[in-house]
């Protein structure tokens, strides 16, 4: 007769071995139900780049029409952020050298630690609707230290720009009072906003946005560009 313990030195080897067969059929059967999904599921087409759309409107400030365009550089600025000040002259150089082959587009993102940026784009915008963008975002920046960081309003001076540079002051005071102006400028942030800009100034070349190191980087980048 079989012992009466072995019965019970068996069963947990026993036990042991059905579990493991179960854990086998599992892992196939699981194994086996993803590759029926992911066969059968249908495939989603590549998104297109983010934000490529708001990066260029119809209304946007072309500063440069080359004949023969290869690249596209849009900068989104405040015309009362220091950096933006410190390198306009440069990109006025750079508009020189390359703008028969690279468009230049300015677009508006005053930021709000910035007491007349949002002012100063209003009188920007008011002088584009009379053909000076270019002439009042010059005044504007050649002129920064005379305004920038003054708590007080300084849309009285910017009115004096704006005569300076001869436009009609009824029609510019009219523009920068009129809601539809600050929409426009309201448009420019939103599209900044939805491509990530959170400072200024900041650059996009052919839709990529820039990361910069030094003027001679920034030279070469738009150098390559047009090749």
């Amino acid at each position: 007769m079989s012992s009466p313990q072995a019965p019970a030195r068996n069963t947990p080897r026993l036990v042991r071995k059905t579990i493991w067969i179960l854990l086998a059929v599992i892992v196939v059967c699981g194994v086996a139900w993803y590759a029926l999904f992911t066969a059968t599921k249908p495939r989603q087409a590549a998104a297109p780049a983010a934000g490529m759309e708001q990066l260029v409107r119809a209304d946007s400030h072309m500063l440069t029409t080359p004949r023969e365009e290869k690249a596209q550089l849009v900068e989104f600025l405040d015309f009362e952020c220091p950096s933006c000040g410190a390198i306009h002259p440069f990109v006025e150089e750079l508009k020189a050298e390359f703008g028969d082959r690279i468009t230049f587009v300015n677009r508006y993102f005053p930021l709000s630690a910035h007491p007349n940026s949002g002012q100063a784009a209003l009188a920007a915008e008011a002088a584009a609707q009379q053909g000076q963008y270019q002439q009042m975002a010059g005044k504007l920046f050649d002129n920064q230290a005379q305004w920038a960081g003054n708590q007080q309003s300084q849309a009285p001076l910017f009115r004096t720009y704006a005569g300076q540079l001869g436009l009609n002051l009824e029609k510019f005071d009219a523009a920068v009072a009129d809601r539809k102006t600050e929409e426009r400028i309201l448009a420019d942030i939103a599209d900044g906003n939805a491509l990530g800009v959170s400072g200024t100034p900041t650059f996009f070349l052919n839709g990529e946005k820039l990361a910069l190191s030094t003027k001679a980087d920034f030279r070469q980048k738009l150098a390559d560009a047009v090749k």
